[in-house]
């Protein structure tokens, strides 16, 4: 049996939220809560990509540490790294 896409958006969800590391579960988490809702299906596609991905590699991309490679570059990936820039000012 296929998953459902609300079923998807839950999984991945609980997947952004618990990344293990605190900074990054309040980045992916809280940008997951904001936007999976309205993702269509190669969104959730791209996200669930990224989540796939280590911890560090990720949160080190999506803080400007590390350049991000090119098949991890898309529109959810600016989005989120957009969101990162938005949370850290003050």
């Amino acid at each position: 049996m296929s998953e459902t896409v609300e079923t998807r958006r839950r999984r991945l969800l609980f997947r952004a939220e618990h990344r293990g590391f605190k900074e990054a579960d309040l980045v992916i988490g809280g940008f997951a809560r904001k936007n999976l809702p309205v993702m269509d299906a190669a969104a959730l596609d791209e996200f669930e990509a990224l989540i796939n991905t280590p911890d560090q590699d990720l949160y080190a991309w999506i803080v400007g540490r590390e350049q991000v490679p090119d098949e991890f570059r898309g529109p959810v990936f600016d989005a989120l790294a957009a969101s990162a820039v938005a949370v850290s000012k003050p």
